[in-house]
């Protein structure tokens, strides 16, 4: 049976080391899976994880990694996934990676002054050390701290993301699963009114009750942040079900509950087609996947406040917009050859 506040300040210590001195074969087993944000995508072993980490360390020499979220469970079945992931010890975290950003990243010019790089995470443990990580990391507010996002502004509002207003958000010494299932469940029974959609009315998806008046809805870059109902519809989900209308859920590799927290995320979590202008980029007809999480904080059994990171440079890249090469456009170094074809 696992400790759970074992295993949350075992992966506390040694995430907070990682950022501190980046040293990759210290938190990972040799052989350990590595899931990140485009452009980083898929790494296997630890020199192919140092690489993102040298990165990152190089851009922002004084890393510091600042967690508003700490949360672990037991991950719950999803029927969807392949393999049982039921009953994998999971630890799930959000927060922001800061420092005085003095070089650049991932082509994101240094600003010389102090960023916060969001992340959200989600990490397997086997021993001491990590064997599985998922990390979303919004390079898309990153790019709009730099000044440099070159794809159309946010419909909701931009700047930096607020911690739980609940201030309890990093659980380091008590794990409440029963709590937690209580949660999951009004968690689960959103996701299913949100798949009633029936392609015509935002009525068929009968999901307001499970939310409080005024909740609060963090969108990543490129996206935003809305609040209640109206601000949500208005600046996210009519735009996205209008751009993705037969979207679907694909499975979950993370289920996990913790007191008034849950967390969910799947590689990918929706698939749908493109087939409405989204972000500013018209349809396209492509079929899109999307790498997603979910961070949940429940108050008196409704959904208070969501954290969604969403890998919204990997969808665009699927639309055949590459961000990274518009914002070097914009940069001065335009792209003076014809790409090469697939």
């Amino acid at each position: 049976m696992t400790d759970f506040v074992e295993l949350k300040q075992k992966a506390h210590r040694v995430l907070r080391q990682l950022a501190r001195d980046g040293i990759v074969a210290d938190a990972y087993h040799n052989r350990s899976q590595w899931y990140g944000s485009y452009p980083f995508s898929e790494r296997t072993g630890v020199e192919e994880i140092t690489e993102v980490w040298a990165a990152l360390r190089s851009a922002l020499p004084d890393l510091e990694r600042r967690d508003e979220i700490f949360v672990a469970g037991a991950s719950k079945p999803d029927q969807r996934v392949d393999g049982d992931p039921t009953g994998r010890p999971l630890v799930a975290t959000m927060g922001v990676y800061q420092g005085v950003m003095r070089g650049s990243f991932c082509g994101i010019p240094p600003t010389y002054g102090v960023v916060s790089l969001r992340f959200c995470e989600v990490h397997c443990f086997d021993g001491e050390k990590i064997v599985h990580s998922y990390m979303l990391w919004d390079l898309a507010d990153l790019m709009w701290q730099a000044g440099c996002w070159p794809m159309a502004p946010a419909l909701g509002a931009e700047g930096a993301w607020r911690g739980p207003a609940t201030a309890d958000g990093v659980r380091l010494t008590r794990h409440e699963a029963e709590r937690g299932a209580q949660g999951f469940d009004v968690v689960m029974a959103m996701h299913a009114a949100l798949g009633d959609f029936d392609g015509k009315d935002l009525g068929s998806m009968d999901h307001g009750p499970y939310w409080t008046d005024d909740f609060m809805w963090y969108g990543p870059g490129g996206i935003g942040t809305t609040r209640g109902m109206e601000g949500f519809r208005a600046h996210h989900q009519i735009p996205f079900l209008t751009a993705f209308p037969d979207r679907k859920g694909s499975g979950h590799y993370v289920r996990i509950a913790d007191g008034d927290y849950v967390v969910t995320g799947g590689w990918p979590s929706v698939t749908a087609t493109h087939t409405g202008e989204w972000l500013g980029v018209g349809a396209t007809g492509n079929h899109i996947d999307m790498r997603v999480m979910d961070f949940y904080r429940l108050a008196d059994g409704k959904i208070a406040e969501n954290w969604v990171p969403i890998d919204v440079l990997w969808i665009l890249r699927q639309m055949g917009v590459d961000v990274l090469e518009r914002m070097k456009h914009r940069l001065g170094e335009p792209r003076l050859t014809l790409p090469t074809a697939p």
